[in-house]
């Protein structure tokens, strides 16, 4: 009884604490290795830039953090994503399928009234 306790509570541990923290570590990974240029994106230390260049052989990228400031950091540092790169924004145009009409889509608005 003692040692089906024991597995029990490693288990619990496993899918309460350890498989949560790998799943926020690899969309991490994920949105890192998905970075294009020309997004805005929040290094882990709070500097916003917009990426203007990226080196997959050393795993870094180009901030563009002020008018001709140039910075660069490991693409680890990315700690988020503000908008997208055009190319990225491009490709989810292609795969969601919304109107363009802006009639259309102003038909769409919801109003909430408290």
């Amino acid at each position: 009884m003692t040692l089906l306790l024991f597995v029990l509570l490693l288990a619990g541990m496993y899918f309460l604490m350890i498989r949560p923290q790998q799943k926020r570590a690899r969309d991490m990974r994920e949105m890192q290795a998905s970075v294009t240029p020309g997004a805005e994106v929040m290094t882990t230390s709070g500097i916003y830039g917009t990426v203007t260049e990226i080196d997959d052989e050393d795993g870094t990228v180009v901030l563009e953090i002020s008018t001709e400031v140039h910075v660069r950091f490991a693409r680890a540092a990315i700690g988020r994503v503000i908008s997208p790169g055009p190319q990225a924004e491009a490709e989810a145009a292609d795969e969601v399928d919304h109107p363009t009409d802006s009639d259309t889509q102003a038909d769409q608005i919801i109003e909430r009234k408290d």
